[in-house]
């Protein structure tokens, strides 16, 4: 989590302010200056801060502590810091329960306490910021047959499985394996008029060669050795219902030509017989390969392409929708919870923030386990970034590549006025905004242009 923040300082005496700021900005936060407590309000309307230093005794009708309780309907998660006199024991009272300070501080006012207590105001602020976006996605979240989607290409495949449920039309999905294509085609059964018929998923790749056919259509007794009784296949076992073909791109050429001779009339002929068994079966089928290139490449028939394909759903890996994430997790922390019997309700930021930049070579299937890993070994109330798991490494960090430092003669008065003549360039002459970029006080920079006669 970043240390610097945005930081609101009401204060109506000019140089009493002028010091907070530069004080905070030398701790590398954004600082904005206002001197009353009417202008204090207007700017929460336009940014939110994370946090408001104020001086409780402001000039007008608003005081300090007006700002920080019209802050909590504005920004509930911002956080106060008021500044009071000394022994002004009801004040400070008033301040953490009407006003919800997070901290107070007492004139004569102490910088290095100050910078103290803004940093923990602000990772507090931080916290509760990340915390109300991670509530507003999951309220934006879609929920359909068990798939969460936040993210636009996720919401698309929804629209197209509701659509395409109730066709004729054979469904070909696109995906990494871990992607959730079963899932997706269980929803396009559910949603049909088939939804009371059979749903009968096989696995093309995890089937060999030389028993698919027979698990797909059947045998008669005798046909090969072993094969004691007639045995009907999955489309036999799906008739009047949906059979979902996982992995088609992995199947056999000879299977390919026998599947698309069920496909064109509906007739399947079990190993063994001649004699033609009618069904009626719709199929959904998914693929983790490029069906495009292996027709290009003579390993995947053309016409069971276009056969297969009457309709396509694209699934796309977790990295690049990484919008779904977030209510994924919590998604699964639920029931991780309800499985492992646990009572787990929150994520921290920090944990958040590992999970989400993490590239999910395994998909969702993957953040399943992962969630499932963390709900049993965690033995608090939330999940933080102790409770990741070692494998995958989700925590990290890049490798960085040590590299041998080149000469550099310049004195460090000299580097200080590259900076500033910099700085100055880049916003084009605005000292206020040069002052940020460098970290300092507009007062400080101001004095070292003058120093180092910088035009």
């Amino acid at each position: 989590m970043s240390d610097t923040a945005f930081i609101l300082i009401v204060e109506d005496e000019a140089s009493h302010g002028e010091a907070i700021k530069e004080g905070l900005e030398r701790a590398g936060h954004a600082c904005r200056l206002v001197d009353s407590g009417e202008k204090a309000v207007e700017s929460l309307r336009n940014r939110a801060p994370h946090v408001i230093v104020t001086d409780h005794r402001l000039g007008g009708s608003v005081s300090g502590l007006d700002v920080l309780k019209q802050s909590r309907t504005i920004c509930p998660w911002t956080q106060g810091i008021l500044i009071t006199a000394h022994g002004d024991e009801k004040l400070v009272r008033d301040a953490i329960i009407e006003g919800g300070a997070y901290d107070y501080l007492q004139k004569p006012l102490d910088l290095d306490a100050l910078r103290v207590a803004v940093l923990r105001a602000a990772r507090q602020a931080i916290t509760l910021r990340e915390n109300h976006v991670m509530k507003d996605q999951l309220d934006k979240a879609v929920t359909f047959e068990g798939i969460i989607a936040v993210s636009g290409a996720m919401n698309n495949v929804i629209y197209r499985a509701k659509r395409l449920a109730n066709t004729k039309l054979t469904v070909l999905i696109f995906g990494e394996s871990g992607t959730g294509k079963e899932l997706i085609a269980r929803a396009i059964h559910n949603n049909s008029d088939r939804r009371k018929k059979p749903w009968v998923p096989v696995n093309c790749a995890g089937i060999s060669e030389g028993i698919l056919e027979s698990e797909l259509f059947g045998h008669v007794r005798g046909s090969f050795t072993n094969a004691h009784a007639d045995r009907r296949g999955f489309f036999e076992e799906a008739d009047g219902g949906t059979i979902f073909l996982d992995e088609i791109g992995d199947m056999a050429p000879a299977m390919q030509s026998k599947l698309l001779r069920v496909l064109e009339n509906g007739d399947v002929m079990r190993v063994g017989s001649s004699k033609p068994i009618k069904v009626d079966v719709r199929v959904v089928a998914a693929t983790n390969k490029d069906l495009k290139e292996a027709v290009e490449k003579k390993a995947f028939r053309e016409d069971l392409f276009f056969r297969v394909n009457q309709a396509d759903i694209n699934l796309l890996p977790l990295r690049d929708r990484r919008e779904d994430i977030l209510p994924l997790v919590y998604h699964f922390l639920q029931r991780a919870n309800e499985l492992h019997n646990k009572n787990i309700q929150r994520i921290t930021p920090e944990a958040m923030r590992l999970l989400h930049n993490y590239n999910w070579p395994g998909n969702v299937r993957e953040l399943q386990n992962v969630v499932n890993q963390m709900t049993v070994f965690c033995e608090a109330d939330e999940i933080d970034v102790r409770d990741l798991p070692a494998t995958p490494p989700i925590n990290a960090t890049t490798d960085i590549v040590p590299v041998k430092p080149r000469p550099f003669n310049v004195t460090l008065r000299e580097l200080e006025m590259m900076a500033i003549q910099h700085a100055l360039a880049q916003h084009k002459g605005n000292r206020e905004k040069a002052a940020k970029q460098l970290g300092i006080g507009a007062r400080t920079l101001y004095r070292k242009i003058k120093d180092y006669d910088i035009k």
